[in-house]
């Protein structure tokens, strides 16, 4: 069977796009995942570039976390005014009690603020190319959107980071997933899971009832290689949100990082993590930076990459 899986699979990497996994954490890769359709949609029916749609979503909602994305479905922190007639929710922002539009789900809040940048104050913005992600960044600072002084080069890093630009060029080619329906027929393992590429290797995004066993079933790759091309224990169960690579990574990050070849430890993170967001094998990193196998990092250790 593994036989017949395994050149499937391998064509199936070769047609999808790639985008890369950067500076970051899983639930970044996780809410770009999720709604990386809605921003394509929102391209295609209002022309505003699909790459600052969603840094704006991760940033302004952390990725989906903040309470405003959790408890009003509100991705984009945009506030009551104009002709609002819709619920909300009080939060403190720039003063007390500030007034949050409330939507019912998460489309709705791609819709509205879609619809809100082609307000009065943005029309500049839709003389730009659609690839124009640098300028949409900094138009949408110069226009107010919002007060940090850093928003513009907020926008651009994120964007840069993650090659979200791949989605304003057409060079990513969007997977519909398929959701396995209640009678527990079997989908194809492929319809479920996106395979993005990066530093020259393939990942998966693990989804809820993966496992080892069956990624390596449905890869036609041994339970052996994954655990060593991902530098996991036998005993390592995966959880939602990890990346398992299907290739051996790279001794070092991608050259996209050759100008700038370091990482700055975030809070949580671990040398394996540092290792699978780059395609890096854990071995090799800890030789770049000169690591024996008891050094523990923290936040804010610089790390090189290459």
């Amino acid at each position: 069977m593994k036989s017949k899986l395994f050149p499937l699979f391998l064509l199936l990497l070769f047609l999808n796009s790639s985008i890369l996994a950067q500076r970051t954490n899983q639930a970044y890769w996780s809410y770009i995942d999720q709604y990386k359709g809605l921003a394509i949609e929102q391209m295609q029916k209002y022309h505003i570039p699909a790459s600052i749609t969603l840094a704006q979503g991760l940033l302004e909602s952390g990725a989906g976390r903040s309470t405003l994305a959790t408890k009003a479905n509100n991705h984009f922190g945009i506030k009551v005014s104009g002709n609002w007639t819709g619920p909300y929710v009080l939060r403190n922002d720039d003063a007390p009690n500030e007034k949050f539009r409330k939507y019912r789900n998460a489309r709705e809040s791609y819709e509205d603020h879609s619809k809100f940048l082609k307000g009065r104050r943005y029309q500049g913005l839709f003389q730009l190319k659609i690839t124009d992600y640098k300028g949409w960044a900094k138009g949408l600072k110069a226009a107010g959107y919002a007060t940090s002084p850093i928003y513009a080069e907020s926008l651009i890093r994120i964007i840069e980071m993650y090659n979200l630009y791949l989605f304003d060029n057409g060079k990513f080619k969007q997977e519909k997933k398929v959701v396995a329906p209640a009678n527990n027929e079997k989908k194809d393992f492929f319809q479920t899971h996106t395979i993005y590429s990066h530093n020259k290797n393939y990942f998966i995004i693990v989804e809820i009832g993966d496992n080892m066993a069956t990624i390596s079933k449905e890869t036609g790759l041994s339970l052996k290689k994954l655990y060593q091309y991902n530098d996991l224990p036998l005993d390592y169960a995966p959880t939602q949100g990890d990346l398992i690579y299907l290739k051996k990574k790279q001794k070092c990050a991608s050259k996209q990082f050759r100008k700038n070849p370091i990482h700055i430890v975030e809070q949580n993170q671990s040398l394996f993590d540092i290792a699978q967001l780059y395609g890096i094998r854990l071995k090799y990193l800890y030789k770049l930076n000169q690591f024996d196998p008891s050094h523990e990092i923290k936040p804010g250790d610089i790390l090189r990459i290459r």
